[in-house]
């Protein structure tokens, strides 16, 4: 089906396509053409590994967003954060899922800056549960501020769903053990949920990521689950590669 029209105004350069439609100039006319293609969609393993990449670092996003956050280090916040998102795990879900499950797994990023990075760990500080942290006790000045991101795995009908709160945290809060500051408390212990301190003086902030004990994502990360995923997809392009 070809359908021609001579063009007005408005000057493309290049093509359109749209909608199995494709729109383009020719010696001065506006040509479009319909097409619907049978061809299946290539889906190799290495695309298969970064579209569920992609799918992932979306999902997060989108839960992370909401909160206040300072990402800094390229043009967009979401740039910022899909750049460091991408050295994550690569977590397999079936279709059905791919628009919305998340997974809570170390590393998540939640800010990007100049600041130094704080080195921070999940352990236990005379008996209770802390985040121990190798900031000194003379970091703190009055232009700087401590912000608490908590990420809490859900699981909401049948779906893994990640979501992140983000709260200041005074430096009365926090308790100085051999020289650096710690944050204790019971909900440390709980092995569905991760935090990470950012330290910001106005606008700079550093670069930190969660830090957790839950797992749940590690049966997203097997083979077993590959394949499934894969096949709810139609299977990879070349799924000799799977076993590879």
């Amino acid at each position: 089906m070809k359908k021609e029209s001579t063009s007005k105004g408005l000057m493309l350069i290049g093509s359109l396509r749209k909608a199995g439609v494709t729109t383009y100039m020719k010696q001065g006319k506006m040509i479009t053409r319909v097409s619907n293609s049978c061809e299946r969609r290539s889906n190799t393993l290495p695309q298969f590994i970064q579209r569920q990449k992609m799918r992932h670092t979306t999902a997060l996003w989108k839960m992370l967003k909401w909160c206040e956050t300072m990402f800094t280090e390229r043009q967009t916040a979401y740039s910022n954060f899909a750049s460091l998102a991408n050295r994550l795990p690569v977590v397999y879900v079936t279709k059905v899922l791919m628009d919305q499950a998340s997974f809570l797994m170390p590393g998540i990023p939640v800010s990007d800056g100049k600041l130094p990075a704080i080195n921070e760990q999940l352990g236990e500080v005379d008996g209770t549960p802390a985040l121990i942290t190798d900031l000194k006790g003379e970091a703190w000045d009055c232009q700087s501020k401590l912000l608490l991101y908590t990420a809490e795995q859900h699981i909401e009908n049948n779906l893994p769903r990640v979501r992140f709160s983000m709260r200041e945290v005074s430096w009365q809060e926090m308790s100085l053990v051999d020289g650096h500051y710690v944050l204790k408390g019971e909900a440390f212990a709980d092995d569905m949920k991760g935090w990470a301190l950012v330290l910001v003086k106005g606008e700079r902030c550093s670069p930190q990521t969660i830090v957790t004990r839950c797992t749940l994502y590690q049966q997203y990360t097997t083979e077993e689950a590959l394949e499934k995923s894969a096949d709810s997809y139609g299977g990879l392009t070349e799924p000799g590669f799977l076993s590879a």
